[in-house]
């Protein structure tokens, strides 16, 4: 595993990827209690007390085994409002899973497309990953979309049977290469 680097803050235009902190939570407990972020899958966060301590834990960015790195992006947009946020577990061997939540209030304006290619950029320049992995209900399109949209493609399973996904889950992969989402350019960072 590479040194431990401090994470940046990325742009995507008007979208900004700020690393997550515990002091995110006051303001992510709200956007993770929109019920439609859970029609396929999880559940709300039990309790703020529980989200700053989870935030907290994740601020660490190593695992305790130093074989894995938590990386969690805030998205932060005009006006200082918080719309979910992006994660990477990067593991030593440079597979990276990937994950992410928006509050359905901005859904469908390509934030989450943006963001996760920010965060793929970035994984790729800076955290040594080289493939990334993303899981997905297969029931829900929206997120099946956003993936091929991001170039990733089916995939039988994750590397060295890492994890089992569920029978109505589906697992995808892409290389882990700077490569714009049909149609848009890469982020900077700043």
């Amino acid at each position: 595993m590479p040194p431990t680097l401090a994470m940046r803050t990325l742009r995507s235009g008007d979208l900004m990827l700020e690393p997550q902190v515990a002091a995110h939570a006051d303001a992510m407990f709200a956007v993770l209690a929109d019920p439609a972020i859970y029609e396929y899958e999880n559940v709300p966060p039990p309790s703020l007390d529980w989200l700053r301590e989870r935030f907290a834990r994740l601020e660490t960015r190593t695992s305790s085994d130093g074989t894995e790195r938590w990386l969690n992006w805030a998205l932060r947009l005009p006006a200082d409002t918080l719309a979910g946020y992006v994660q990477a577990t990067v593991h030593a061997d440079g597979h990276a899973f990937v994950a992410y939540i928006l509050g359905s209030a901005h859904w469908g304006r390509g934030l989450a497309t943006r963001a996760v290619q920010a965060m793929a950029d970035e994984l790729a320049a800076y955290y040594g990953a080289h493939t990334l992995w993303a899981v997905y209900k297969r029931a829900n399109t929206r997120s099946q979309r956003l993936l091929e949209r991001l170039r990733f493609a089916p995939a039988p399973q994750a590397p060295d049977g890492r994890f089992a996904i569920d029978a109505d889950e589906s697992i995808m992969r892409r290389p882990a290469v700077a490569m714009p989402a049909r149609g848009e350019s890469t982020a900077g960072a700043t």
